[in-house]
């Protein structure tokens, strides 16, 4: 048994939590860049809590600027066992509408600028993203969401593209009649690959905003309607993530679905020609194994 430690991460219209007891908001330094913000760190009820915001305070990173080892790094380092990411995304389906939350359990990743691994030359591995999620958060997110009524998804796929422009017509319609993707956003990837290989637990809560370029009766994006949908959307995640701690417990078992182990057989590279430089560099990552 270990201390649950619950790291959540803030996407657009979630900068802050003001619920927690003896919040500090602390630097944490990362072999891999500068966190997009500090961290702020406390607790709800006896749990430990790690907040960073995904787009800095003031939203300053753009979806590609963001440094997403960097933040996974630094959570890592500080102890956190498990991640809650919340991120506003577009939707294909019309059941799933603006202000509602979807628990994605899938990804179709489009993007194309960004570091997407730990590893590398040096020092390679290979880790299983086929359920790039984790059952056991979700459950608890659905739970968490539904006593405070929001409406709420379980399931869906999760198409990241580079951004920042939002998809052409064309382009939505095929992510939602061809590859049968429900949301669209572009910051889960490669953030929930690095979460995967740094062994912490990763659910995706996804606030809808709109229903990206597809739909006929609603036309294209209009960033004016999704800061009103955001507002609404934050206030929502930050009552969902309250109740977490309670359906999570203080106490953490190992995971049963094995995302807290996933780098037990991915290490490729033989002891002897490994990197010094790089196994220094993956000391909070990937310490355990190496």
């Amino acid at each position: 048994m270990t201390d649950t430690y619950l790291g959540i991460i803030g996407g657009s219209g979630v900068y802050d939590i003001d619920s927690l007891i003896e919040p500090v908001w602390k630097s944490v330094d990362s072999a891999f860049g500068t966190p997009s913000d500090q961290i702020l760190t406390g607790r709800l009820a006896s749990t430990k809590i790690a907040f960073l915001p995904r787009h800095g305070r003031g939203h300053v990173h753009t979806p590609t600027s963001i440094p997403y080892r960097a933040n996974v790094d630094a959570l890592k380092q500080i102890g956190v066992t498990d991640i809650i990411s919340i991120s506003a995304v577009g939707s294909f389906r019309e059941e799933m509408k603006p202000g509602d939350f979807v628990l994605v359990d899938q990804f179709i990743d489009r993007t194309f600028a960004r570091e997407k691994s730990f590893f590398g030359p040096g020092l390679v591995a290979h880790v299983s993203l086929a359920h790039p999620t984790c059952p056991r958060l979700s459950e608890a997110c659905e739970t968490a969401a539904r006593n405070n009524a929001i409406t709420v998804h379980r399931g869906g796929t999760y198409v990241a593209i580079e951004g920042p422009q939002f998809s052409t017509l064309a382009e939505s319609k095929i992510y939602r009649e061809h590859w049968r993707a429900d949301v669209i956003g572009m910051t889960n990837m490669p953030e929930a690959k690095l979460a995967r290989e740094a062994e912490i637990c990763y659910a995706s809560i996804a606030m809808v905003t709109d229903y990206d370029s597809w739909h006929p009766e609603h036309g294209e994006v209009d960033v004016t309607s999704i800061i009103a949908t955001l507002n609404g959307n934050a206030d929502k995640a930050r009552s969902l993530v309250a109740e977490l701690p309670s359906l999570l417990g203080a106490e953490r078992s190992p995971c049963r679905f094995g995302c807290d182990r996933s780098l037990e057989f991915a290490i490729l590279t033989a002891p002897e020609n490994r990197d010094p430089k790089m196994t220094k560099k993956l000391s909070a990552v990937a310490g355990r194994v190496l």
